[in-house]
């Protein structure tokens, strides 16, 4: 995982992203991923929001009540 990464490896892996986009474009990279990790949090937290609000929502409601048994009349 990310913790295993250590301070070499991060050095390498940032030395490729240099050579492979330029000095140039490494801002606009990092803009663009903020503003996608930016937008993936507003997701989850609106899907969280409405997930909780369906669950607020079943729990407020009062079970459906049974009609009370009709007497059955003996027509004999």
């Amino acid at each position: 995982m990310i913790g295993d990464i250590g301070m070499q490896e991060l050095m390498v892996i940032f030395l490729i992203v240099l050579l492979l986009f330029g000095a140039d474009r490494i801002p606009s990279l990092a803009r663009g991923l903020g503003k996608g990790v930016r937008e993936f949090k507003r997701v989850v937290n609106n899907a969280n929001t409405e997930i909780q609000r369906a669950i607020d929502i079943d729990e407020k409601e009062p079970p459906p009540r049974k009609p009370p048994p009709t007497k059955e009349l003996d027509r004999s």
